[in-house]
């Protein structure tokens, strides 16, 4: 998308909300990407290397499965996150929430600015957990403080644009890490990223001053309905999302999502260490570059031209049509570079024109849904169709002693694929009967 044509879209009073949350979100991604191939290197690293493993119940496990079994424990912390989250979701809201997230996320990554130049097991397994978490809070919190702030009729416009702030923040996150490598340790990531963090809460705040300076509708909507503020912390948002088929579609788009985003992330990280001799970090920040670079590209140039001429469902569509070619494809033929393509597919494509989309199904919602059902959502169920995931790979390994088995994984994702495509068409419908109300 031109430059010129992006601007005839956007109205002149709204370019400061669009650059201020275009910097808060490419803030948050810049720091995702750079912690994720540190936190991934250092994981697989540490039982790859001198074909040391991790033993559970008298299982000895490679390092690609026990990144599995974290990825349960990730779980955990994101369980506990969801409770704390909605507990303060009832009293904060936008920049406020921000800060809070953001002020812990930052003093813990300096603490592991301490702990990893000379890091222990427990160490590279709570940096691990802390790298999902933290994408996990600062997402979500990015998330509600928009779908807070832009009505329903000027997401398919904005969103875009500011969603590219992510793709671009991964793009340059990734690459950053691809050319310093060499230069910095995991302890000094660690602190660059504390730093990233705070720059995020500056720009949260005035943000959110701007937002209640413009009197925005969505941010005129009462704080809940007094039985949602009786309700336990823990099950307001599975209250909500109980209660309603289109919230339920929003679950299944993001469970599916999940499981096969964990499913194809396996299949990348055993490909690599099958193919790769050595410290695999160098490929991993090779392969997210190329992925985030292949992110720019489309949300600048698919995302939103799609979501503004034919709509969020054919947006909500794309996701699921490029994992079954993709899928096929490895099960035909499970090489390096196919499996590297696999986290190309799924990332790229995620990060862009299918979160876009998703994320704007939130607009037509009530607060309580935007900040409560949403977080219960994104924080704990897509942490619960992971362990699910973690299931099936576990379960494929374990029948499955060589790395010919991975291939067959590609069975499961196709079939979930399928399905995919129908709860998409379905949320897309209800999307729009919603947004144009009766």
């Amino acid at each position: 998308m031109t430059s010129e044509r992006l601007s005839a879209r956007i109205d002149r009073e709204e370019w400061p909300l669009v650059v201020l949350m275009f910097l808060y979100f490419f803030g948050v991604i810049t720091t995702f990407w750079i912690l994720k191939p540190i936190k991934k290197g250092l994981f697989v690293g540490f039982y790859s290397r001198g074909g040391e493993t991790f033993e559970l119940l008298g299982w000895q496990m490679s390092g690609p499965q026990a990144e599995l079994v974290a990825k349960i424990g990730n779980l955990v912390a994101v369980f506990v996150a969801v409770v704390v989250f909605t507990w303060l979701a009832r009293r904060l809201r936008r920049q406020q929430l921000t800060w809070v997230f953001g002020a812990f996320c930052a003093a813990v990554l300096v603490l592991y600015g301490l702990l990893l130049h000379r890091p222990g097991e427990a160490a590279v397994w709570s940096f691990y957990i802390f790298g999902d978490l933290y994408n996990s809070l600062m997402v979500a919190t990015f998330f509600a403080f928009l779908n807070d702030s832009v009505r329903p009729s000027d997401a398919r416009r904005l969103y875009g644009p500011i969603i590219l702030g992510g793709v671009v923040g991964g793009a340059f996150g990734s690459t950053f890490v691809r050319t310093e490598i060499e230069h910095f340790g995991p302890a000094a990531w660690s602190l660059i990223c504390a730093g990233v963090t705070v720059g995020v809460m500056v720009v949260a705040e005035l943000a959110g001053r701007l937002v209640s300076r413009r009197g925005e509708p969505p941010a005129a909507e009462p704080p809940g309905s007094p039985a949602l503020q009786r309700t336990n912390p823990a099950f307001e948002g599975a209250r909500l999302v109980a209660g309603s088929r289109y919230l339920l579609a929003i679950v299944c788009l993001v469970g599916l999502y999940e499981v096969v985003s964990t499913l194809l992330d396996y299949q990348f990280t055993a490909t690599v260490v099958h193919f790769v001799t050595g410290d695999p970090t160098k490929h991993f920040s090779t392969v997210y570059t190329v992925t985030n670079l292949v992110a720019l590209v489309v949300q600048l140039l698919l995302t939103a031209n799609i979501m503004s001429r034919f709509g969020v469902k054919a947006a909500l569509l794309v996701m699921p049509l490029l994992i079954l070619g993709a899928s096929g494809l490895f099960m035909l033929l499970p090489i390096l570079w196919i499996g590297s393509s696999l986290n190309t597919v799924d990332n790229a494509f995620n990060y862009s024109i299918n979160q876009s989309a998703r994320e704007a199904l939130y607009t037509p919602l009530g607060r309580d849904e935007k900040y409560k059902a949403k977080a219960f959502i994104d924080m704990f169920l897509y942490r619960t169709a992971k362990v699910v995931a973690v299931g099936v790979a576990l379960l494929a390994g374990a029948c499955f002693e060589e790395f010919e088995a991975v291939r067959w994984l590609s069975m499961v994702t196709l079939a979930l694929g399928g399905l995919w495509l129908a709860v998409a068409r379905f949320a897309g419908n209800e999307f729009r009967r919603l947004s144009e109300g009766p």
